[in-house]
């Protein structure tokens, strides 16, 4: 799939999962494989998405991991495939910390790159416990989203009228 046919957001998360798991291998690249990516990304909300992205899922790590572990039944963490955990934990920063991003759209996202970068079984696998996570952080009202496409824009709306 070329660049084109994918959105900046899309291209952002591919980014960020590249440094990520560059950075499950050695930490201190992190910083010079984010250099490299970036290199050509002149657009600034996408540079400013991707930054918050990589240091968000770096920093919550382990808050993502125990979330992972609930919902991940049967499997231990370490025998999960590094980029399954990665996008794992990049879904639950996004839920958590990136109030403006619809939680349908982190899911899609996700998936999509699961797709692409994992293996075959690996997109029903992030869907399946992402949205276990989803509805456990929903009903913890762990989850605040504004916005549009959110539920919470819905529910602020006021209603139209012809005045």
């Amino acid at each position: 799939m070329s660049n084109s046919n994918r959105s900046s957001r899309r291209v952002s998360r591919e980014k960020a999962l590249q440094v990520l798991y560059a950075h499950s291998y050695n930490r201190e690249g992190t910083e010079i494989t984010a250099g490299d990516l970036l290199e050509k990304d002149n657009d600034l909300t996408d540079r400013d998405f991707f930054e918050s992205l990589v240091r968000l899922t770096i920093l919550h790590t382990r808050e993502a991991d125990e979330l992972i572990e609930k919902f991940a039944k049967n499997w231990e963490l370490e025998r999960l495939a590094r980029i399954d955990k990665i996008l794992l934990r990049m879904g639950v920063c996004e839920f958590k910390y990136f109030p403006e991003i619809p939680p349908k759209v982190t899911l899609n996202e996700l998936i999509e790159i699961a797709k692409n970068f994992s293996t075959a079984p690996s997109s029903k696998f992030v869907n399946a416990i992402l949205n276990e996570i989803l509805s456990f952080l929903t009903e913890q009202n762990q989850i605040n989203k504004v916005g549009r496409g959110t539920i919470q824009e819905s529910i602020n709306k006021p209603p139209h009228t012809n005045d």
